[in-house]
């Protein structure tokens, strides 16, 4: 009988995770022994990372957005269709559709998305960078003031030591809003105030996830004229008096309130039954080696909704797409797992418009801060807008 494996989730894990399988396991789908389909809400394939562009004008975004379709090979199946239920026992997932998918092997790379509804007040005064909707708002606002105060607030997951989506952008549009101000002309009549939460995954008041970078930041944000503070966990904002509330009972005012807003997996996953994390938040149970889901020996997943604790992003899944992909084939060919995850990550972070720096780290190892460069700034930009989309079809 034919195998099954249906991948669930169409952005970056999803896509790079179905092509990979796609060519790892050819010979099985050419005599027909295997049908590999994927399952999206949508037919339009965004790269995230692409909006923190859109927020300082450095971008329209259409750049940043493909035919679904267009980026999987022939061989895999795709289908515009929402998952809202699923059968672990029953090895099949529903859609809002009333359409039933059955599954050998499933892959789940739902992602996460943006809660700001969980502290009160911030969907109302506060502004991201990590949807489009909301990088286009920031930039009309940073394109208007002229003097005044940017406030820069960080929220955690409930659930002990994950991370937020993308732990390094916050630092990253700290940088490049000083970048842009001075650009404007207006650096010098706009203060930036970056504040950081009291417990960060490992950190105890510090200004990053991680002691090395935490202990460097004081001395690049002081070059910059960039005030810092840890210890400032946002619980509150009083929209109409613009003020940010801390659970430390802190105070600040603010004009532009530039918030990494609290995270969840997606409703589909929390309202699955196999999450166990905390406040509803519905990260998933994930063996760190394997990338299955435990207590499921045929589900899988990676990205931002694991309950892993790596950083949720693009660089955390080009290292572990080739895992969950090489053990699919193995389990299916040999009845066994191959391959285990190291909590590899690389990526080139944006620290300011013109400057990018190379970092990496995994489970027994921090993030080494390194100099960035112009050149690392190019390389950064230059796998924005093309290296990546030949990354997503599984050719780097």
């Amino acid at each position: 009988m034919k195998k099954k494996i249906l991948i669930v989730g169409g952005g970056t894990a999803g896509t790079m995770t179905a092509n990979n399988l796609a060519k790892k396991l050819m010979p099985e789908i050419d005599r027909d022994e295997l049908e590999i389909t994927l399952i999206s809400n949508s037919k339009y394939h965004y790269y995230k990372p692409g909006a923190m562009y859109v927020a300082f004008g450095k971008s329209e975004g259409y750049e940043f957005v493909r035919d679904q379709r267009a980026l999987l090979m022939s061989e895999i199946n795709f289908e515009v269709e929402e998952a809202t239920e699923i059968s672990t026992n029953g090895n099949f997932v529903k859609t809002k559709k009333g359409k039933k998918f059955d599954y050998d092997f499933l892959v789940l790379a739902t992602g996460c998305e943006v809660a700001p509804e969980r502290i009160p007040g911030l969907s109302e005064a506060g502004d991201w960078f990590y949807t489009y909707e909301g990088a286009t708002k920031l930039a009309k606002k940073f394109h208007d003031i002229k003097k005044g105060r940017v406030l820069v607030t960080v929220n955690f997951p409930k659930t002990p030591n994950i991370p937020h989506q993308c732990g390094i952008a916050p630092v990253e549009t700290t940088m490049m809003l000083h970048d842009f101000l001075t650009e404007r002309g207006v650096r010098d009549d706009i203060e930036i105030i970056y504040t950081y939460p009291t417990v960060a995954q490992s950190v105890t008041n510090g200004l990053f996830m991680q002691e090395p970078t935490s202990n460097v930041l004081p001395s690049i944000f002081d070059s910059l004229g960039v005030k810092h503070q840890s210890g400032f966990t946002l619980s509150k904002v009083d929209a109409k008096k613009k003020v940010a509330i801390s659970a430390e009972g802190e105070e600040i005012e603010f004009d532009i309130l530039m918030s990494t807003p609290p995270f969840t997996a997606t409703k589909f996953i929390r309202e699955s039954g196999i999450s166990q994390a905390l406040d509803d938040e519905g990260w998933l149970p994930t063996d760190k080696e394997t990338l299955k889901v435990k207590g499921l020996d045929n589900v899988y997943t990676l990205g931002d909704t694991v309950d892993l604790p790596v950083s949720k992003a693009g660089g955390t899944v080009h290292n572990q797409t080739d895992v969950v992909a090489d053990n699919i084939a193995s389990e299916l060919r040999h009845g066994y797992t191959s391959e285990s995850y190291d909590g590899l990550v690389i990526a080139i972070a944006q620290m300011g418009l013109s400057c990018g720096m190379p970092l990496w780290y995994n489970y027994d190892k921090d993030v080494a801060p390194t100099p960035c460069s112009k050149l690392g700034s190019f390389v950064r930009k230059g796998f924005n807008k093309g290296i990546y989309w030949a990354a997503a079809r599984g050719m780097v």
